[in-house]
């Protein structure tokens, strides 16, 4: 064939002209939410929403969902030596994740909030880092380890007088130096062993004290995250049995405590956030508590820090939901909005439902945080309880609600591009961490059975609502007999916890959010009219009420 009759392509062929696709879900404000806004007003930090606002529209922005996607693509590196064979133990990260880490420690999610004294601080932290880490969960883990330190590390008034101030501060400042030196300090934990995994009374990392009142650890740590933080809480086994100890990567004189960190966990998700095996030889070490106490001192941070799965999860579940509702809004199906299909409706209107029970419920663990903080002996009992409640119910549902609000998506939404595969990666881990369901539904039989003040409260919280709706009364009544333990409430617990947690969302959805999503839920996960999956929801359902509640 001649050359000039050659066949040749034509870019921008029509064949290749975009129709029926929706617009990137970018340059909108991510707490712009009635949900979110409604709770941080009920549980006390209204002050704080022109910040959260200004935060959500920064996490909305195509920079920020830039950062997102890089700092998970460019996974951090372990550095073990320098190039002349030094032993550094350094990760080093995308500057995507840094620049994720300096607004979210700038923005005071990090410990901030134990330095203000303004009721509602605690609140206003935990709907910032709903806002923020919905945009990228990874870096999220040093923020809420620093954030969680704070409390258990009050344990030992001496060396909280000098980490604290620095714990608290609103300034990155990254990199291994002496901490006296640095603006602002992170902070992480080490209390998992490979032999003894939950079981941290297996542990066989030794701690021994020399004259000085320092101590030294030998051990292997098998799952510590963030290994470029500062500072740790870790556990060992002391004279005196196990006991919790900070450990700095630099010690006061400015030189490197050994912290070896043997390899990086190739995880599912959380790609962002590097997770290590440290290994300790003559590593110094501080006592925090009472020798032997150790559980105790770190349970404190533990805590803490499953308060922050919840919001995690919450808001894991609410980015995915906003990705689903923002799909089904612009594409069409049948020569309608998919928004418009009553199939999709039902599913959207359900998984909104979802969210706003875990929405609300999170922060409502988030004021009870806030004001047992300030001394209130009713909250801190309904925290002991319902954390556990919210932490195993809010974690274990999020998986399901992000595959859904990705399947509403199709093909598009298991396409990297779209953001959803890592929303899905990322959806399991805050059931893991910080005590998996089984942990947590073992951790409400010791509430029930050591402090039962933690149920009178939980009971009160519960029938503030009672006479409200009589769905809400029949579950209540039927999980109190439930609520009695016997020689089977181990194998009972799952069973019970989950209806603790829906009795608990459904008296606060009905005291607090519209009728029609009190009604829908209290149908749907008390009275069990509906099926196994989303989408389910009975005719009658007020479907417009609920779909008006979603993110924009």
């Amino acid at each position: 064939m001649p050359a000039d009759q050659a066949p040749y392509s034509r870019p921008g062929s029509t064949t290749h002209e975009v129709t029926n696709q929706p617009p990137p879900l970018t340059g909108h404000d991510v707490a712009d939410d009635p949900v979110l806004i409604e709770g941080v007003r009920r549980e006390g930090a209204e002050w704080h929403l022109d910040a959260l606002h200004r935060l959500g529209r920064r996490a909305g922005s195509e920079e920020v969902q830039r950062w997102a996607d890089e700092a998970n693509r460019y996974e951090p590196v372990l550095r073990s030596h320098d190039r002349y064979g030094h032993r550094i133990d350094e990760v080093d990260f995308h500057p995507s994740y840094h620049a994720l880490l300096d607004v979210a420690i700038s923005e005071g999610l990090a410990g901030a909030a134990w330095a203000d004294e303004r009721p509602g601080a605690h609140v206003a932290r935990a709907a910032g880092f709903m806002v923020w880490s919905s945009a990228e969960a990874g870096h999220g883990c040093p923020v809420s380890m620093t954030y969680a330190v704070v409390p258990a590390l009050r344990h030992a008034p001496d060396l909280a007088k000098t980490y604290e101030p620095l714990l608290t501060s609103r300034v990155y400042d990254p990199g291994l130096r002496s901490p006296a030196g640095k603006r602002g300090l992170l902070a992480g934990m080490g209390m998992t062993e490979k032999q003894g995994g939950t079981d941290v009374r297996a542990n066989t990392t030794t701690a021994s004290e020399r004259p000085d009142g320092s101590w030294r650890l030998h051990g292997h740590k098998w799952f510590t995250s963030a290994p470029m933080n500062d500072l740790f809480l870790v556990l060992a086994q002391a004279p005196g049995g196990l006991s919790c100890f900070l450990v700095p990567r630099v010690l006061p004189d400015g030189s490197r405590n050994t912290f070896r960190i043997q390899r990086l966990k190739d995880k599912l998700g959380n790609r962002s956030n590097a997770s290590s095996e440290p290994e300790f030889d003559d590593t110094v070490a501080w006592l925090v508590g009472a020798e032997g106490k150790g559980v105790r001192t770190i349970i404190e941070m533990v805590t803490m820090t499953r308060l922050d799965c919840v919001l995690g999860s919450a808001a894991g579940t609410r980015a995915a939901l906003a990705q689903a509702a923002h799909h089904v809004r612009h594409r069409s199906v049948f020569g309608a909005k998919l928004i418009d299909q009553p199939l999709m409706r039902n599913v959207i209107a359900d998984l909104g439902l979802e969210s706003e029970a875990a929405t609300t419920l999170a922060l409502r663990l988030a004021g009870a945080a806030d004001r047992a903080r300030r001394g209130d002996a009713q909250e801190r009992a309904f925290l002991r309880l319902a954390t556990a409640v919210g932490k195993y119910w809010v974690c274990k549902r999020q998986p399901a609600a992000v595959a859904e609000a990705l399947e509403c998506l199709g093909g598009n939404g298991y396409d990297e591009a779209s953001g959803m595969p890592r929303l899905y990666r990322e959806a399991p881990l805050n059931g893991i961490w910080e005590g998996s369901g089984n942990v947590n539904a073992l951790d409400m039989l010791r509430a029930l059975t050591r402090e039962p003040e933690s149920l009178d409260a939980f009971r009160t919280e519960v029938e503030s609502a009672a006479g409200a709706d009589r769905r809400l009364d029949t579950a209540w009544r039927e999980l109190q007999a439930e609520l009695v333990l016997s020689e089977d409430a181990p194998l009972r617990a799952r069973r019970v916890i989950e209806r603790a947690a829906l009795v608990l969302q459904g008296s606060l959805l009905v005291r607090h959010a519209p009728a029609a999503v009190a009604d829908a839920f209290c149908a749907s996960r008390l009275a069990g009219d509906r099926g196994l999956a989303f989408g389910t929801l009975p005719p009658g359902t007020d479907f417009a009420a609920l779909l008006g509640r979603l993110p924009r």
